[in-house]
This record gives structure tokens, sequence and C-alpha cells, in this order.
């Protein structure tokens, strides 16, 4: 299976960007936020009342980023059922959001809670199961 690759933006690590990309089949998305001090990959159900956001994941610190000088290359991707989104940095995976599983995933693990109480009751760190799972059978 293949990753649908729905917003793609070149950044520079540090300079404040917002990166979007809805689900290609249904109400969700998701946003990649560098704020000039952090890396953020948020969930959002937009059918929700209220605050869409269902879920953080912190992606990097810019002052621990060691080649943030060099343009990189973000991409939000969605599994072909619509219901898991990627981000890749660079075409490596940072983080995942699986919307069935109301689980996110990213390799920082540095948020152990979610901020909704109906997503993430695990922490947040990286599983290669679940990237497998993005791809089905």
């Amino acid at each position: 299976m293949t990753i649908e690759v729905v917003a793609a933006n070149e950044v520079m690590v540090g300079t404040p960007v917002i990166v979007e990309g809805s689900s290609p089949k249904g109400r969700f998305a998701a946003v990649f936020e560098d704020d000039g001090q952090t890396g953020y990959f948020y969930a959002l159900d937009m059918s929700a009342a209220g605050n869409p956001i269902q879920d953080v994941l912190h992606v990097y610190n810019v002052s621990q980023i060691k080649d943030g000088a060099l343009a990189s290359t973000v991409k939000i991707g969605w599994s072909e059922d619509g219901r898991k989104v990627v981000l890749l940095i660079n075409d490596f995976p940072h983080a995942l959001f699986d919307f069935e599983k109301r689980q996110g995933y990213c390799r920082s693990a540095f948020l152990p809670v979610s901020p909704s109480k109906n997503w993430s009751k695990h922490e947040h760190g990286w599983s290669d199961l679940a990237m497998d799972a993005f791809f089905g059978d």
C-alpha cells in the first residue's frame, strides 16, 4: 500500500510554519506546526464540537536539531482508508496518528498523556508495529 501525501512543504526548522493536511476520506485532519521553538503534530476531528484537536505529539525542540540550518521537507500522508496519518520529515516517519484506535505515536515520546480523555490511553512512544499497521496487510 502507499501513502497518499496531501501536503508537502519545504521548511526551515525554527521558522514558524503550519502545514495542514485533511484526510481524503472523511472528517479527520492533521497539522504540523513549528512555532519557532518546538515542532508539534496535531490530530483533528473536524466534526467534534468545540475544539477539534484530539491529540498532540511532540516532534522536536528546535534547540536540539543539529542540521536545523538546512531546509527540510515536511509531508503529511494518509493511509488508503483515510484513518491513519503520518508526518514525514525528509521522508522519515516522525509521528503517526491512528484515528480508529485513537492513539498517537512519536519518536520523541515526550508528551506521555493525551490532552483528550478519548485519545491515547497509552503513552505516545514510537511503535514500528503501528507503522506496519499503517500500511495494512
